[in-house]
């Protein structure tokens, strides 16, 4: 199987409109990060989106990617959901409804988003997509699928683990519960949005090395990343071994 970091940056993306700070005006690419999203590639060749937020469309054009056979919703939020509209060639190309994966609660905003992909006489033109609610373990194609349940400040969400990976983005928490998940894996993918100043909703880079420590995976990838971090280079050169940043179009095969 593989991973691939369609975009690695917070919901704000980098550059971020107006900044021209260090990593905002950077000319390595590996500065520019759409707003956080994965594509898992399963054995088969089946393709499974992590998130769809408003860079999906961008996101597929530059990895010259031309399908997608479900998604995984982490969590409701706009920077994780809002480009599912974009998914409207795929659909008319393969006369299918898309699949979407997610929490009920996900499910519902979902409908309060896009009503018309929903509605018994469908606007010309308009998507359709077929909900699946999550409430534990399920196969997929060809893939075992893991939700993971951890803390966006106040609210639940999902993080995925296939095989010895586990993908995990806006995360501030994992409950105690879910830690014997994520213990000794090939691959640990965890958000962290900067180095220092506490946030509410987020992970800091302190925090995310004691969890390194904690449950100690072979590597671990950070990602949801904002320009606040610092420029990829530098924060790589700092990093311990084994814990890398992510950047677009990183390729993981696991």
């Amino acid at each position: 199987m593989k991973l691939k970091f369609l975009g690695s940056g917070t919901s704000q993306g980098v550059p971020v409109i107006g900044c021209h700070c260090e990593v905002c005006t950077s000319p390595d690419t590996k500065n520019r990060r759409f707003r956080s999203s994965a594509l898992i590639t399963t054995d088969s060749g089946k393709k499974i989106l992590i998130d769809c937020g408003p860079d999906f469309r961008m996101q597929m054009l530059e990895n010259n990617e031309d399908h997608i056979d479900a998604v995984l919703l982490t969590h409701e939020h706009n920077d994780h959901v809002i480009g599912l509209d974009d998914m409207r060639p795929l659909i008319f190309r393969t006369r299918k409804d898309i699949l979407i994966y997610c929490a009920s609660r996900v499910g519902e905003e979902i409908k309060l988003r896009f009503p018309y992909a929903f509605s018994e006489e469908r606007y010309p033109g308009a998507p359709s997509f077929e909900l699946h609610g999550i409430s534990g373990p399920f196969n997929l194609f060809d893939a075992m699928i893991t939700p993971v349940e951890v803390m966006h400040y106040r609210l639940p969400i999902y993080g995925f683990k296939f095989k010895n990976l586990a993908y995990i983005t806006d995360a501030s928490a994992i409950p105690e519960v879910e830690i014997d998940k994520l213990k000794n894996l090939d691959f640990l993918i965890l958000n962290c949005i900067r180095k220092e100043e506490p946030h509410p909703a987020h992970f800091i880079l302190p925090q995310v090395l004691e969890l390194f420590k904690i449950l100690q995976p072979k590597k671990m990838f950070l990602t949801h990343i904002s320009h606040h971090l610092g420029t990829h280079q530098e924060v790589e050169d700092e990093l311990p071994e084994n814990v890398h940043l992510a950047y677009d179009s990183l390729e993981i095969d696991f």
